[in-house]
């Protein structure tokens, strides 16, 4: 649904973005929603997919540091992006599974520059409980299979004692369907 405009990844120059909303589906296992790459910053994707019935979101993304900002950036940039999902989870009470490449992948060098120093993924896919527990994670540097029990009777018991979803206040929620709201009447 989101198309990032990234550092060497100019998506929104060849992706367009998505037209179906955020849509759940039922499965085997049980109801679960996607939400691809850049979809992952956005709580009214994950809150309206968790409104489907979701169960469980996923999130396969391609996300990791620029070599030249990992010294300064690095550790905040990969704590936030852990923040947001586990705040996914909690917030709506499912379960999340988050998706990431591992790697280097060496791009070519825009016009006139010398190299293009590329992207260095994050790997360390991990699935978080609804109470934003970490209950399996994978490694940072090789590609792995990663396998977590999920308990779907959890989700009413947090659901029940964090109601979240229940004591939404539906009425006051207006201004979320604007861009910008305009301070002269908030």
């Amino acid at each position: 649904m989101h198309i990032p405009d990234d550092p060497a990844y100019y998506e929104k120059f060849y992706f367009t973005p998505g037209d179906l909303g955020f849509r759940a589906f039922d499965t085997r296992a049980g109801r679960i929603g996607t939400l691809i790459c850049w979809d992952q910053w956005y709580p009214e994707g994950a809150r309206l997919t968790a409104l489907r019935g979701a169960s469980v979101l996923f999130y396969p993304t391609a996300i990791g540091w620029h070599p030249y900002e990992k010294e300064q950036w690095g550790a905040a940039q990969r704590d936030a992006w852990r923040t947001i999902q586990r705040a996914h989870a909690i917030a709506n009470g499912t379960y999340v599974a988050v998706v990431n490449r591992v790697g280097h992948e060496k791009l070519p060098p825009p016009a006139g520059a010398p190299e293009s120093p590329g992207i260095e993924f994050w790997g360390s896919s991990f699935i978080a409980d609804p109470f934003g527990v970490v209950v399996a994670e994978a490694s940072t540097d090789r590609e792995e299979i990663l396998l977590g029990e999920i308990d779907l009777s959890r989700i009413e018991e947090v659901r029940r004692n964090w109601p979240f979803l229940r004591d939404r206040r539906v009425d006051a929620y207006q201004g979320l369907a604007k861009r910008f709201l305009d301070d002269e009447k908030q």
